[in-house]
């Protein structure tokens, strides 16, 4: 029998009750026995609404909510802040990528880190919510310099050298230059091993009214695993929707990055 309008929109949102409620979806036989959705019209919806980034493939296996269908919930719902949009933001984002996810904003001259989101693997990465670190050595921090102009950068930095951190990190406002202009310039910008050593980093700003950086998005990870193209690839898109979806909430009525 041919699905009619209303009983394949209700499918659609039985099926993202029961993910919404931690529903499992690797078990195809679960998920119809729990949504009553036969197997073959639950594997349809749930690819469709994968490829509208409704849902996110879990690391190990099933979906959660994604950032798509948590930008609409927090735009609807109005009145959330930076911090609690931004959460949920992390966590998507960190599951999808099995990466530990961050929001930081920059504090004087140092990138303070916010919130954070990690996945279930060991955590290599030492820095914890809360931490204050000299924005020129993470990736984040560069990110929301890179919108200031030469006196502001001046005046939050101080004089040269600056502090170092691993053999990458930049110690004048010569070698600090052509990273900001790549941040400028670059939808999200990389870091390898600027920070902590065996860690790379890749962030993106999130622009607040009228387009200046209110915050940054960044994810870390291994060295190691970067290495593999496809991950540096989709580490790359998905932080940059991240932060497209944290501004769509935090300047609304202005078009989309």
């Amino acid at each position: 029998m041919t699905d009619t309008p209303a009983s394949a929109t209700a499918r659609v949102f039985r099926l993202l009750d029961y993910i919404a409620d931690g529903g499992a979806t690797a078990n195809f036989s679960e998920l119809a026995r729990e949504t009553g959705i036969n197997r073959v019209t639950a594997t349809r919806l749930l690819a469709e609404l994968e490829s509208l980034d409704i849902v996110t493939k879990r690391p190990g296996g099933g979906h959660r909510p994604g950032l798509r269908l948590l930008t609409l919930s927090a735009l609807t719902l109005g009145g959330e802040d930076l911090t609690s949009v931004g959460r949920r933001v992390l966590e998507s984002l960190s599951s999808e990528l099995g990466l530990s996810a961050y929001l930081v904003i920059l504090d004087g001259g140092h990138a303070r880190y916010l919130l954070r989101s990690i996945p279930d693997r060991p955590l290599v990465s030492n820095i914890s919510v809360g931490s204050r670190v000299p924005a020129h050595l993470t990736v984040p921090g560069r990110v929301l310099l890179a919108a200031l102009d030469d006196a502001a950068l001046r005046n939050v930095l101080g004089d040269e050298p600056f502090t170092a951190a691993t053999t990458a990190s930049p110690t004048t406002y010569a070698a600090l230059a052509p990273l900001l202009d790549a941040a400028r310039s670059e939808p999200v910008t990389w870091s390898q091993q600027g920070y902590e050593q065996g860690i790379d980093a890749c962030a993106a700003a999130v622009p607040g009214p009228g387009g200046v950086p209110v915050a940054a998005i960044s994810v870390a990870g291994p060295s190691t695993l970067f290495h593999e193209s496809d991950l540096r690839d989709r580490t790359g898109r998905a932080v940059h929707s991240a932060a497209a979806a944290l501004a769509a909430v935090v300047r609304p009525g202005e078009p989309p990055l």
